[in-house]
């Protein structure tokens, strides 16, 4: 059904699996993959992504929170979930109520887990987190070498994982790179010396997946490349990925204004000639950035229109002086391709001095995410 709202994203379940297939060739059909499907899948809704992943055969997916895993479970995904933002020791019942896999980095809350599954009369598969540079969570590695193997002898701790994450592999200079890999190779020896075989080892995100083969160990954790996009604009790897969301929204009113009109809060634009501006039903309460005023651009009819004024809450001016076929209640492409042009998520970072990341998982709520199988959803 379609929505009523003027403002949609329309998610292209064709494209991401197009994507996936990219990351099965990448990978290779003996490593396992791990879909990384946190922050509601990047923005583009876990729940929908997550049961068509599913239906590819994926089996593991990565979430950043417990209560992102637990909206997975009440919806039916049934595979392996895996909370990798780490989790308090007062949501270790959680974990168990709903069977997720933690992330673990911290030997005295591992400890504590261990005491609550003796209860229970069977295990938990649990992972282990090493910080091999980039300075978040996980033990360091000397830490580890010490901590690991007190981890893996816990009572009712399945350790089924190690896992670290790389800093900058999406990087031409994979110096740091691969300081990382030596780090985590080392500390994956030195756990075989003492007979510590831990069976999925995985340190690959889509940046080293696409360009940095050494680290694909026997699992690998896509995440942006699932979702159509390289992980920064100056990514040298060339991979076929198909952009999986599309944002448009309508023109809810339109105007002759004559040169010498402020637009807008501040008046920070004014007209320079006879206009004709057009109000967009979106703002940055949707997720359209305010950092976009007066830079980002927007598709009408397939020719571009520049937002002018500051974007507000609820509604973004546009000027379509130069697009006459502009109409009311005619659409607008935020993100997408419209007659041949196309505007990225990495267009609106660029505009805006953030990253395509944070664009995608910045599309607030009450945007409806409308589900289809084909371009601009069909």
């Amino acid at each position: 059904m379609p929505s009523p709202r003027p403002t949609i994203a329309e998610i292209n379940l064709q494209a991401l699996r197009h994507n996936l297939h990219q990351v099965m060739r990448l990978a290779g059909p003996e490593r396992a993959i791990l879909a990384v499907v946190k922050a509601d899948a990047y923005g583009h809704g876990a729940v929908e992504i997550s049961r068509a992943l599913k239906e590819e055969g994926i089996r593991f997916f990565g979430v950043a929170t417990v209560e992102e895993g637990i909206k997975l479970r009440e919806a039916g995904i049934d595979g392996s979930i895996t909370v990798l933002g780490g989790v308090f020791p007062e949501e270790h019942s959680l974990l168990l109520d709903w069977n997720l896999t933690p992330v673990l980095y911290h030997l005295p809350w591992a400890q504590e887990l261990s005491r609550m599954v003796q209860g229970l009369g069977h295990g938990i598969p649990v992972q282990i987190k090493v910080d091999t540079g980039m300075g978040r969570l996980g033990l360091n590695p000397d830490e580890a070498l010490k901590d690991i193997p007190k981890i893996a002898q816990l009572p009712g701790l399945n350790v089924e994982g190690i896992i670290s994450h790389f800093a900058d592999a999406d990087l031409e200079d994979k110096a740091f790179t691969e300081g990382q890999l030596k780090k985590f190779q080392a500390l994956l020896d030195h756990l075989s010396d003492l007979g510590i075989r831990i069976p999925f080892r995985h340190i690959s995100n889509s940046a080293a997946v696409m360009s940095f083969p050494p680290a694909l160990f026997n699992m690998v954790r896509p995440g942006i490349m699932l979702y159509g996009y390289m992980p920064s604009d100056s990514f040298p790897g060339k991979v076929d990925l198909q952009p999986v969301l599309s944002w448009n929204t309508r023109i809810i009113h339109l105007k002759e204004v004559p040169a010498g009109t402020p637009l807008s809060y501040g008046r920070t634009f004014v007209t320079r000639r006879k206009s004709r501006i057009a109000t967009l039903a979106v703002g940055y309460a949707d997720g359209y950035s305010r950092s976009l005023s007066n830079r980002a651009e927007v598709l009408v009819n397939g020719r571009r229109a520049p937002v002018v004024g500051r974007v507000t809450m609820d509604m973004t001016l546009i000027d379509v002086t130069d697009i006459p076929e502009a109409n009311l209640g005619g659409r607008a492409t935020l993100i997408g391709e419209d007659k041949g042009d196309r505007i990225t998520a990495w267009d609106l970072a660029r505009w805006g001095n953030t990253i395509a990341y944070e664009v995608l998982c910045g599309i607030g709520r009450r945007v409806p995410r409308v589900y289809g199988r084909g371009e601009h959803g069909e």
